[in-house]
């Protein structure tokens, strides 16, 4: 979670750090950065990444796979934070 007023800039700078590292990853698919406005002032951010397996994510994120990765800066931006990943398997 962050400050609406910081929105712009966070997506920037998780374009150029998470988001860039996700798309340089073998097994990497795709990703994204989405974000949705909240009544206090105050904006939720998600990151969403797609991956050929739970292998291919480990090679971003390291053997456990359901901590977040965060970068230098987040702590600039990050007024609340969630320390745990969800992961979603496709079906068909």
């Amino acid at each position: 979670m962050i400050r609406t007023e910081d929105r712009d800039e966070y997506v920037a700078y998780v374009e150029r750090t998470g988001i860039a590292e996700y798309r340089a990853r073998a097994g990497n698919k795709d990703a994204w950065t989405l974000t949705r406005e909240l009544a206090d002032g105050l904006t939720e951010i998600l990151t969403v990444s797609r991956w050929d397996s739970l292998d291919s994510i480990r090679g971003f994120a390291g053997d456990d796979i359901d901590r977040a990765v965060y970068y230098p800066e987040d702590d600039r931006f990050l007024v609340e934070r969630d320390d745990t990943v969800r992961h979603y398997l496709q079906r068909g």
